[in-house]
């Protein structure tokens, strides 16, 4: 017997019909506005990784030498790989890119609530765009797929901050301030203690007045404040940042977003616009997205500038807040039609079998000679909404007998004019 390993799961049919209904809503949702599917690969070269994050980042890869010789590691992230896809079809692509996908991916790193060592995420990224639009469009998507999935204004929250608002205010402070530093401090803000905090940010290079003026700055979150006290950059960055939320209202998701500067994002390639969503109850503690703008990465792998925002939607924490809001979709089977053949009525229970396949109906035919009894017991294991029994008596009277599962009546019907146009039963036939 084998254990499964830590950090790993199983998803059994139920399970994935359930998650098969989410995705398809999240990716119909991103479709919906323009984003195209695209499809990468598993492994990359490790020093990619490196390169954009430090050797530090191996410790939490799953990174082998290959029989070539090469070091490479199974894909941690995203965006290094869209970045150099970019990169080496820049010409050729036209502008703006919008792409995404929903794919697994790998980290060893400490298993944790909706934090597994094998996890499942749909990213969405535009490149090629600056303009505030871009932004608020890929906060519009992420509204759209979660209230398409029965989720309101009531059960999840955007935070919305600025990259450029902190690092102008951290250096408004005349002091030699690491700002990386001070802003990773500003992203762990709200899992410590304010003294821990303020300790982290005075270990990034502010004064512990400093660090308390910064912090109450930035729990206040007075744009107009802010902007006074920062300076012509900072204020640029907050009509950025305004600018944004302002089209996020345009398009329809204005009502979901709120400022929140201590929302960070932690990676350090993150350039202006950053947010992360946040079940409003605090039932589930941890993100369950988060993106911004990222307008440097694409330079930074050899291409031409071109700046590019996104976001990247966990499947363990959207499960969570779906199933914490009562929406996430029932994990059981569906079947329209079970075949339940009775003597040799193969051929005959075949023919309706196509017809309604092609019909575009689940249509399950027994195939392991089973009993009359464990027929009908295994069409209701698999919830089928009508049972066909075809059976050697019927079809000597040219008919076959139809039971509706649910009301358990049933009722026979000449078998040459069955199934007749009997179409896939839509949603509400379900109801």
């Amino acid at each position: 017997m084998y254990d499964r390993l830590k950090g790993f799961r199983d998803f059994y049919p139920g399970e994935m019909s359930a998650r098969r209904e989410v995705v398809d809503t999240v990716e119909t949702a991103a479709a919906r506005y323009g984003f195209r599917e695209i499809g990468t690969p598993h492994l990359e070269r490790t020093q990619m990784y490196v390169d954009k994050s430090g050797e530090e980042i191996v410790e939490e890869l799953y990174a082998f030498e290959d029989k070539g010789g090469r070091e490479v590691a199974l894909t941690p992230e995203l965006t290094p790989t869209v970045a150099r896809m970019v990169v080496a079809k820049q010409q050729a692509l036209s502008k703006p890119i919008k792409w995404v996908s929903t794919r697994p991916f790998w980290r060893y790193e400490q298993v944790q609530q909706g934090r597994f060592r094998e996890f499942y995420q749909t990213n969405a990224d535009i490149f090629g765009s600056s303009e505030p639009e871009a932004d608020a469009e890929i906060l519009a998507f992420c509204a759209d797929a979660l209230t398409d999935l029965g989720l309101t204004a009531d059960d999840f929250e955007f935070r919305v901050s600025h990259r450029d608002i902190l690092g102008g205010l951290l250096r408004s402070f005349d002091v030699d301030v690491d700002v990386a530093d001070a802003v990773r401090a500003v992203d762990k803000s709200e899992k410590v203690e304010r003294a821990e905090y303020l300790g982290l940010l005075s270990d990034a290079g502010l004064s512990y007045d400093q660090a308390d003026e910064f912090a109450d700055l930035i729990e206040r979150g007075d744009l107009d404040e802010i902007a006074a006290f920062g300076g012509d950059d900072v204020e640029a960055a907050v009509e950025n940042l305004r600018n944004v939320l302002a089209a996020a209202d345009d398009f329809g998701a204005g009502e979901f977003c709120e400022v929140s500067l201590s929302t960070a994002r932690g990676l350090d390639y993150y350039t202006g616009v950053v947010f992360e969503c946040f079940d409003s109850t605090g039932d589930v503690s941890r993100a369950t997205f988060g993106g911004g703008r990222y307008d440097d990465l694409i330079e930074s792998f050899g291409g031409q500038s071109t700046p590019a925002v996104g976001v990247g939607i966990g499947g363990a924490t959207l499960q969570l807040l779906c199933q914490r809001a009562g929406v996430w979709p029932d994990e059981e089977l569906a079947t329209d039609y079970y075949l339940l053949t009775v003597g040799d009525t193969r051929g005959v229970a075949s023919d309706i079998a196509r017809d309604l396949r092609a019909a575009g109906n689940v249509v399950e035919v027994d195939v392991s000679d089973r009993s009359f009894g464990a027929q009908m017991s295994y069409a209701d294991s698999v919830n089928a909404d009508t049972v066909v029994i075809v059976g050697e008596r019927d079809l000597e009277n040219g008919e076959v007998t139809v039971k509706d599962m649910a009301s358990g009546d049933q009722t026979t019907v000449p078998v040459d004019d069955f199934p007749g146009d009997r179409d896939a039963p839509t949603y509400e036939d379900h109801e």
